[in-house]
């Protein structure tokens, strides 16, 4: 992988983040924004592809090289709304544009929409509202996560006894990646532990959610972004079902259905160059 990037470290008021930087200085801000389990190296391929931006691939807690939140702290999706809008502050970014995949395209849609005058535009990849739940579901969740978190445990993360081992594993994690997708996001996600590696991801993060948003609730985001929004599916991603895709139709954003996986933008050079192709536009205008 071509070092394009640099590493940095960014204390936050609450827990420190690292990140990848791309990009002059000059350029316009975007913060980049990972995939659930993913890292930075999610958009290794494509951020070297997008011009006259300034990103920040962010580690986003719990995940890569970021820390970890605190004993007794969740990783509720809306809490990462919160870290983002941290790292713009830290940044001195009062208006910047989100680039976010999948869990990141959702995290950016609600910030978007609670705080539509920091976010200059959105570029999304294969995501935009969390899985929903309806109130009559909700004590049955809070029930199954309460319990999960009694038996959470660092110690029962898998432990590969090669690197390849665990390439492989993550070939056929959620949202299914291509080998050199799976090995980019594996050269900075793994650790050495007795035995052989692991991810450095928090094992808090493969819990069952405590609460979800009703369709109301997320559909009122949605509502609320007022920034131009463009939005690329993949045409075998995770939202090709029909009533999902519905769904999107009614969305007043900008859609681009493009040939690929959840990660088209990360599995190949194609895919990176045609989002990459998508998101050019969008930006320069």
């Amino acid at each position: 992988m071509s070092l394009v990037f640099e590493e940095i470290r960014l204390n936050l008021p609450h827990i420190e983040v690292a990140a990848h930087l791309y990009g002059p200085e000059q350029g316009r801000p975007v913060i980049a924004l990972h995939g659930w389990l993913d890292n930075a190296a999610s958009f290794s391929r494509l951020a070297p592809l997008l011009e006259g931006v300034r990103i920040v691939a962010l580690d986003l807690p719990g995940h890569g090289h970021s820390a970890h939140r605190p004993a007794g702290a969740a990783y509720n999706i809306w809490d990462y709304a919160h870290d983002v809008l941290q790292v713009a502050e830290q940044l001195g970014w009062q208006r910047f544009t989100l680039l976010g995949h999948s869990m990141g395209a959702i995290v950016s849609v609600l910030l978007a929409g609670a705080m539509p005058e920091r976010v200059e535009r959105l570029a999304l990849i294969d995501g935009v509202i969390p899985y929903t739940g309806e109130a009559d579901t909700a004590p049955q969740k809070l029930g199954e996560s309460l319990r999960a978190l009694l038996e959470v445990d660092e110690r029962r993360k898998p432990v590969y006894t090669s690197f390849d081992e665990a390439v492989s594993a993550r070939m056929k994690g959620v949202g299914a990646v291509s080998r050199e997708a799976a090995e980019r996001l594996a050269q900075r996600g793994l650790m050495p532990v007795p035995g052989g590696l692991t991810w450095r991801t928090d094992a808090r993060l493969m819990l069952p959610s405590p609460m979800r948003l009703t369709r109301a609730h997320a559909l009122a985001f949605v509502d609320r972004v007022e920034c131009p929004v463009s939005l690329v599916l993949a045409e075998q991603g995770l939202m090709t079902e029909p009533p999902i895709r519905g769904l999107v139709d009614r969305f007043p954003f900008e859609r681009h259905r493009l040939p690929g996986g959840h990660h088209l933008h990360l599995d190949d050079e194609q895919g990176a160059q045609a989002v990459a192709s998508v998101f050019n536009a969008f930006l320069d205008r």
